[in-house]
């Protein structure tokens, strides 16, 4: 299989702060790959590389089949970049900001126009292009410079924090188009601050921490890092917790948040543990079974409980 992006022992430095140690990464044709990391991790920094619009000091980078070192323009024909910020003007209309991008690829006007047109519909925007921008809502503004990114029918798509400031519905709208993109076989490499994003869309995600991949694999896969599913039980009172640590031997017990877990297969043993509270007579308030998150995957992978997931790099 042809990888559409790769990166081998990429470094770079500003000053004498490495942003990227040596990351190394592989994106297969027709997925989502993210990639998570605290602060200063490089996320931003790696995409700056792979869409040339930076130099990297040492390793080699492929996009699309081409050096981005040596075949930059080569490398700029098959990409497309939206960036945390929408790069439209909000006093043209829908349709007038998606013929000016395509003019500017030189595109020709009347194929400008076809492609504004086509666009348009496969957003879901036909009925708004000729609407001024500055009255859209933040959903569709994103889904229009989401649009004005395929201008040019890109192969690779590399979306720096697309939905940053959106509400839940503009962030669906935007996931919604994603899987459209790759359901028509467009690579997208996707960086993001919003870990749910990542479960939802991402085939494979990248954990990238000290400019260098910590941990990849499908969401579940790294999920099973930090363990698997488990029974986790919420008490009502520190005596009723005490009741359900003795009945349920073996269990982990967080006293200041009067929960206890313990490792589970799968539905038999929360049956299991809520016949051993019912024999004990301890009512739980709460019982459920419960996967790790990325969340925690992020926080012990990382092991910095007290930062967010990286705005910028």
């Amino acid at each position: 299989m042809v990888l559409l992006i790769v990166l081998e022992g990429v470094h770079k430095r500003y000053g004498e702060k490495p942003a990227l140690a040596g990351l190394d990464l592989e994106v297969k044709p027709g997925t989502v790959h993210a990639v998570l990391g605290p602060n200063g991790a490089g996320k931003t920094t790696a995409v700056r590389v792979m869409s040339t619009l930076l130099r990297h000091d040492e390793g080699v980078v492929r996009v699309a089949g081409h050096d981005v070192r040596t075949e930059a323009a080569a490398v700029r024909a098959r990409i497309g970049l939206l960036g945390q910020h929408a790069a439209l003007d909000e006093e043209l209309d829908g349709r007038q900001n998606l013929e000016m991008f395509g003019r500017l690829h030189h595109l020709g006007a009347r194929r400008a126009g076809v492609r504004a047109d086509e666009l348009l519909d496969r957003f879901a925007l036909a009925d708004t292009g000729r609407k001024p921008v500055k009255q859209y809502s933040g959903g569709m503004r994103r889904r229009l410079d989401l649009a004005a990114s395929l201008i040019t029918e890109p192969a690779v798509l590399f979306l720096d924090e697309p939905t940053t400031g959106l509400d839940p519905r503009g962030r669906a709208e935007v996931w919604s188009a994603v899987r459209s993109l790759v359901g028509g076989g467009t690579t997208v490499l996707l960086t993001t601050q919003y870990l749910e994003e990542a479960d939802q869309l991402a085939d494979r995600i990248a954990l990238v921490d000290g400019g260098r991949v910590a941990a990849e694999g499908t969401a579940d896969e790294l999920k099973a890092l930090v363990g698997g599913t488990r029974v986790e039980l919420a008490l009502a009172d520190a005596a009723a917790l005490a009741a359900a640590a003795r009945a349920l031997p073996g269990a982990a017990v967080r006293e200041e948040e009067l929960r206890l877990s313990l490792p589970a297969a799968g539905a038999a043993d929360l049956a299991a543990a809520v016949r051993a509270l019912d024999e004990a007579g301890v009512e739980a308030a709460d019982i459920a079974l419960r996967r790790p998150t990325l969340d925690e995957v992020f926080l012990r992978l990382t092991d910095r409980s007290d930062d967010s997931v990286e705005v910028t790099a």
